[in-house]
């Protein structure tokens, strides 16, 4: 086997798709998770049980964190084919060109904004047609919402009329402003990463995918990467690489196989029993989030918005007979289709929170049933300074890692909230809302003391932890910028764990175009003598 991979999600399946274009070389793809099969993941509403029931998910919690008032945070990863793209919310977002200037600014060359974006058209097939910022030909489908809420056309309303622009495209020329979300769709359904790049790919020879196959170590023979251990149906197995192993676990669990392969910090895998095969202090470090808190609206009679009720149930069981004949109606829906862009203050000179606008009553991330009808709304912020970390909980490759997520622990973040806590009860306040008669449940919260204990007792991450496996060139960074581990020959890291910071925005777009730009790299890699790569896309 030429390569093996780890981890069949987003960056993995792009990985696999593309490294297999060359038929001359043999891939093997591993995946923890079982195959993609469940109508709850291809129906994009789908999400909404999923969520309740954990299905296909890995379901991680944080240690008790400080800056929520000691609670848990929750981190719901993919298990399965497509990973977390198989089970999120879909939006197709990028962030700002700023964001992958100041990695290269960072000393990671050819991660800057000009570089990048190939990658992105390169990834795309927005069914806008393809322009300067968008591709037309690529195998992700991008599309606008086939049939959005009324009541998130009211969102974007109201919006402009609290004063901001109507913003049609986040990712075009610029980001600020609210509006419609595109979303990962193609025909109805939802179009994760294991739709784009592997399912039409899958009958290839010399593409092996291995679904119930739980990596438990990289295999290392003096410096080098020469295969990985996996545990399927209760059994050890073994594959080698000849030329590289690439681990696309993602931002949680690339660095737990790093530290359970000996290659991370020296003291903490001793205390675990583990031998230090390669000391590299920055694994697991660097791990953040954008932190997030919910506001919800009960507004009664309002079956336009989702809800439990006689009404609620009785329109749902009609929108799943409407999917499931013509893949269109109410169940197409990702419940968080309208959001925006926008600064805490004006001062700022890029917007420095998010909002995602839910057609639904969202308590508890969607854990937490509740009945009625209503909508909620997420502020984010999106360049947050804390800093948490991974640590191994165990040396069994089968237990959940230690997760430190630090969310809120550096008081800027926090000023932040508030001021976007505010600036999102104002939006959700003007006319265009306010004439459904909606009733806030946090309208007793004014002062900014009482807003910050509101939001300690019920912000989360938002689902996008980056960080853990760092790209730079700093004593406590773990890949370099062709994401090739330090030290460790024929190993590399893919996914959103060699973020330097997160993008201002959703992460799965950007994880793609990561997995992207890897591809190019590796095959450069094995070509040194300058022989043409057929994607037609420069390494930078």
């Amino acid at each position: 086997m030429d390569y093996v991979i780890v981890g069949a999600g987003s960056a993995g399946c792009v990985l696999a798709a593309r490294l297999s274009e060359d038929p001359s070389v043999q891939v093997t793809l591993l995946e923890a998770g079982p195959p993609d099969r469940s109508a709850l993941i291809h129906c994009p509403a789908g999400l909404a049980l999923m969520a309740k029931s954990g299905q296909v998910n890995w379901g991680f919690e944080s240690v008790p964190q400080p800056g929520l008032n000691g609670r848990r945070g929750f981190l719901p990863r993919g298990k399965v084919l497509g990973g977390s793209s198989s089970v999120n919310a879909m939006i197709y977002t990028r962030g700002v060109p700023q964001d992958y200037d100041a990695w290269a600014a960072e000393g990671n060359a050819g991660w800057g904004w000009d570089e990048v974006l190939p990658f992105f058209r390169r990834a795309e097939h927005n069914e806008r047609g393809a322009d300067a910022f968008h591709g037309g030909e690529g195998p992700l489908n991008v599309k606008d919402l086939a049939e959005p809420n009324p009541f998130s056309l009211a969102f974007v309303e109201a919006g402009v009329q609290a004063g901001y622009r109507h913003n049609t495209d986040f990712n075009g020329a610029e980001q600020e402003g609210v509006g419609l979300y595109q979303v990962t769709h193609k025909a109805g359904e939802r179009f994760s990463s294991a739709k784009a790049y592997l399912t039409p790919n899958r009958a290839r020879p010399n593409l092996r995918v291995i679904t119930g196959a739980h990596a438990t170590r990289v295999l290392l023979e003096h410096g080098r990467a020469v295969g990985v251990a996996y545990l399927q149906d209760g059994r050890e197995q073994i594959v080698r690489a000849e030329r590289e192993v690439i681990v696309s676990a993602g931002a949680l669990q690339s660095p737990q196989l790093l530290l359970l392969s000996g290659i991370g910090p020296a003291d903490p895998l001793r205390q675990h029993g583990i031998a230090v095969a390669h000391e590299l202090p920055g694994v697991g470090e660097h791990l953040h989030d954008h932190p997030d808190v919910v506001q919800l609206w009960s507004v009664p009679g309002a079956h336009d918005l989702f809800g439990l009720s006689a009404v609620g149930l009785w329109r749902a069981a009609r929108g799943a007979w409407q999917w499931q004949r013509e893949r269109r109606g109410m169940l197409t829906t990702n419940f968080a289709e309208a959001g925006g862009f926008i600064k805490s203050d004006a001062s700022e000179p890029l917007p420095d929170l998010q909002l995602h606008f839910v057609v639904g009553k969202l308590v508890n991330h969607g854990r937490t049933t509740v009945f009625g009808h209503g909508f909620s709304c997420h502020v984010c912020v999106l360049r947050p300074r804390s800093r948490g970390s991974l640590r191994l909980a165990s040396s069994d490759p089968l237990a959940a890692p230690r997760i430190d997520t630090a969310l809120l622990q550096d008081a800027d973040d926090m000023r932040r909230m508030v001021r976007g806590f505010k600036l999102m009860r104002e939006l959700l306040s003007q006319p265009a809302l306010a004439r459904h008669g909606g009733r806030e449940s946090s309208a007793d919260r004014r002062s900014d003391a009482e807003i910050e204990g509101f939001i300690r007792q019920y912000a989360d991450g938002i689902y996008h932890p980056v960080g853990s496996c760092r790209m730079g060139h700093g004593p406590m960074d773990v890949v370099d910028e062709r994401l090739r581990v330090r030290g460790i020959e024929g190993l590399r890291v893919v996914d959103a764990s060699i973020m330097p910071s997160v993008v201002a925005g959703n992460t799965n777009a950007p994880v793609i175009m990561i997995a992207e730009k890897a591809a190019t790299l590796i095959r450069e890699s094995a070509n040194p003598a300058g022989n043409p790569d057929r994607s037609g896309v420069k390494p930078g």
